[in-house]
């Protein structure tokens, strides 16, 4: 018998692939060109699946949703508690890295202090919501207890009731929950550093500041670029920690534009349309600010690298055809 040549074991890989393209395409691209599709039709109440599409102002769902003071304070809540979780998260989660890949002295336990750090970003969103609506409880939550046995309070006070500390409590629970994370993907992309790098700053004398400004960070311009792109994604999704903590109060002080979606889909008339348009509009928000970032975060040295290999090369074909000529 003639042995096969050329055989190609490519169908295998598509075969095995078709599972998760199935499932891509059934629950997460049908159901984001659904949602792009109705946000330009008036499709209201739950249970109604017929629709008409607005063909003398396709546009007034965007309108009306961009208009809307409630979504103009969820988006504005949205972004200042994004900002303000995300740069002490970075900030923790870089000193953390650097501690653990500091490699002139090993940190006892650091195995364990690991798994301690990640912990709160495998703990459910329930669960974290119900530990701090129990630890800010009112009247006989723990925090009120220690604040009125130290002194701190003459009585009991209900944190929960004023817009800033709700707020400041949200900030803090995402803090708390994703630094783990970052720190494990900033220590995963310095570890993908060459050691020779090190050892020669280590021979030049750098010390510890030096070497973490001048080798560490630029080295992991690509994971800080990832680790910035998919907080922000995260965090403009945000949606959670301000519903089950607070349901968005106290008067919409942690409301998300998540929350101010889901709100506009299923309680209330069940706008489907408007919560479609609204969706559509933070994707459009997101994808913006996301290319942008990739811009100003680009390898610029790289890029003006391919910039002249592709003069080069348009001046190698201009150059060939005038010999043809």
């Amino acid at each position: 018998m003639k042995k096969r040549k050329n055989f190609s074991y490519a169908k295998y890989g598509y075969l095995f692939c078709l599972p998760f393209v199935i499932a891509f395409v059934i629950f997460s691209l049908y159901p984001t060109l659904y949602t792009a599709v109705i946000g330009f039709t008036d499709l209201k109440g739950i249970g109604k699946t017929t629709f008409h599409f607005l063909t003398d102002d396709p546009f007034a769902n965007f309108r009306t949703t961009l208009q809307s003071d409630t979504f103009k304070t969820a988006f504005q809540n949205t972004v200042l508690i994004w900002v303000c979780n995300f740069i002490p998260q970075l900030a923790l989660a870089l000193l953390l890295a650097a501690w653990f890949t500091d490699r002139r002295f090993h940190v006892p336990g650091e195995g364990a202090f690991k798994v301690l750090f990640y912990m709160p970003n495998i703990i459910t969103a329930a669960t974290v919501a119900i530990l701090f609506n129990a630890l800010f409880g009112y009247p006989m939550g723990p925090v009120n207890d220690l604040m009125t046995r130290f002194g701190f309070l003459a009585e009991p006070f209900n944190f929960l009731i004023k817009k800033n500390i709700a707020r400041g409590v949200v900030i803090f629970i995402q803090t708390w929950m994703w630094y783990g994370y970052t720190m494990i993907i900033l220590i995963s992309g310095v570890l993908g550093i060459s050691p020779d790098i090190f050892d020669a700053a280590e021979v030049d004398g750098a010390n510890g500041w030096q070497t973490f400004w001048k080798i560490t960070l630029p080295n992991i311009r690509t994971i800080l670029l990832f680790t910035l792109v998919t907080s922000l994604i995260g965090g403009l999704n945000m949606f959670d920690i301000p519903q089950l903590f607070l349901m968005g109060g106290p008067d919409n002080a942690t409301i998300t534009t998540s929350v101010f979606i889901y709100k506009q889909a299923f309680s209330g008339a069940y706008l489907y349309n408007r919560a479609a348009a609204a969706s559509m509009i933070m994707f459009v928000i997101i994808v913006a600010v996301s290319s942008i970032m990739f811009y100003a975060l680009r390898d610029k040295d790289e890029a003006k690298l391919k910039k002249i290999e592709r003069q080069q090369r348009k001046a190698e074909r201009l150059a060939r055809k005038e010999a043809e000529k």
